[in-house]
């Protein structure tokens, strides 16, 4: 422990010094313009102590980061995470002596609130933002990088992880947890779970029975559950991984030969997408009439006390080939208009320690981004989780550009009218999405 806060210190250190050059360059350039409004904190020492009122110059090795005088620390936090948070607030105000006060709110609302208080100062300091959501936090100045730990994250987190939590270039993120999406499986119903769709297909014609509210499988019709049509045969949101909204691959030939296949399935799961909610699937695996459910980690505790429950990858394609899922990473972020941003960045490395990860996976079931944790014995040992695993390995991360805002809308419309009306022409109806898409991109 100690040879680890040496190590932290003296990486600390260097970028301090950096940042002292850099905030005295500003502050000559900047001096007596007057301008008196709310401003993004941009270096950790803008508020850093200096012990006894003396600077780091002469000095600079045995400098220590240290929280802010008085400070005081809010973090946001999603509901199923909340005592979670608390506890983790207890740890670390004994460590370091500063309070820490948890807001519950839903992780989807986190950086829409980020947005309207963060300029205000009525944000939290430091909140949780799934990785697709950075880009446009970022364009808005909304976050501070993760500049004085950057080094030790990269070297601990797992490269998805990084590549997830960093925006033009630059790291944001503390990473906190992975999730991709994989196949639930009821073990009293189906004992084994099916490698393909054609087993998935067999099952279900022996045991779907709709009058009695029997499925075989269940997924939502959004743009994140359905991916694996459009990724698994050679389809796209944007080309060049994700990163060029002049080139939408959502009605090339891939595409196209994916929905089409979606489209065979609608024999095995006869309801309109509208009927097939979150709650409606959830329900029926809990009351073991729904077989398999496309489900993600979140979901882990609403099943284990009801259902004998298995997680296996997804079911391969009609070539043989993997399903190709999203995954998402989920990362502490700085509100770049905290009043103690030392504080924030010392909790926001805290929190996503190798230690905290594991005990948020104890706790939640969240799955450990930390290259060390996911090596620990029980994650690795874990049949549930060990199949979300191998399930990620067949998974990209989730667009992070901002323009993947006007994608969902159209890309779900064209999921849902495809599945509800099989006899729909699919390239014609994809080449209206990607105008849709397109028009809206235009617009902005």
């Amino acid at each position: 422990m100690k040879k680890s806060k040496r190590s932290k210190m003296q990486a600390v250190s260097f970028s301090l010094t950096l940042s002292l050059l850099l905030a005295l360059t500003v502050t000559a350039c900047g001096s007596g313009n007057g301008n008196s409004t709310a401003q993004p904190n941009s270096s950790p020492n803008s508020t850093v102590n200096e012990p006894g009122g003396t600077t780091n110059e002469t000095n600079p090795a045995e400098e220590e980061l240290k929280p802010e005088a008085g400070a005081e620390l809010t973090v946001w936090e999603a509901k199923e995470q909340v005592e979670y948070m608390k506890q983790l607030a207890a740890d670390f105000e004994k460590e370091y002596g500063v309070p820490v006060k948890v807001e519950e709110m839903a992780g989807g609302d986190q950086g829409t609130r980020l947005a309207t208080d963060g300029p205000s100062k009525l944000a939290a300091d430091v909140l949780t933002l799934p990785h697709d959501q950075i880009g446009q936090a970022v364009k808005a100045g909304l976050l501070l990088p993760n500049d004085v730990f950057e080094e030790e994250t990269k070297s601990t987190m797992v490269e998805t992880a990084i590549q997830a939590s960093t925006y033009d270039g630059i790291l944001y993120g503390y990473p906190k947890s992975v999730e991709t999406y994989a196949l639930f499986y009821n073990k009293d119903l189906i004992s084994e779970a099916p490698k393909t769709w054609d087993d998935v297909i067999a099952f279900a014609n022996t045991y779907n029975k709709p009058k009695e509210n029997k499925f075989a499988i269940m997924w939502e019709f959004v743009g994140y559950y359905s991916y694996p049509f459009i990724g698994s045969f050679g389809g796209y949101i944007y080309g060049d991984n994700n990163t060029n909204v002049k080139d939408i691959g959502l009605n090339n030939e891939g595409t196209v030969k994916g929905f089409t296949f979606l489209q065979s399935l609608k024999g095995i799961l006869p309801l309109n997408a509208g009927d097939i909610t979150y709650d409606v699937k959830t329900q029926l695996f809990q009351e073991g009439k729904l077989a398999m459910n496309i489900d993600g980690p979140w979901s882990i505790a609403m099943f284990k006390d009801h259902v004998n429950l298995g997680v296996a990858p997804l079911p391969k394609g009609p070539d043989g080939q993997d399903s190709i899922s999203f995954s998402g990473v989920k990362s502490y972020y700085v509100n770049s208009y905290t009043v103690y941003p030392v504080a924030s960045r010392l909790f926001a490395h805290f929190a996503s320690s190798k230690e905290n990860q594991l005990k948020n996976f104890e706790m939640t079931g969240a799955i450990p981004a930390s290259i060390e944790a996911g090596e620990a014995p029980v994650i690795k040992d874990d049949p549930i989780i060990s199949g979300f695993f191998e399930q990620f390995q067949h998974s990209v991360p989730m667009p992070s550009l901002s323009e993947i805002k006007s994608v969902w809308g159209p890309l779900k419309a064209a999921f849902v009218s495809l599945w509800n009306d099989p006899g729909l022409d699919v390239k014609q109806t994809l080449d209206k999405t990607v105008s849709t898409i397109q028009a809206d991109l235009d617009s902005k």
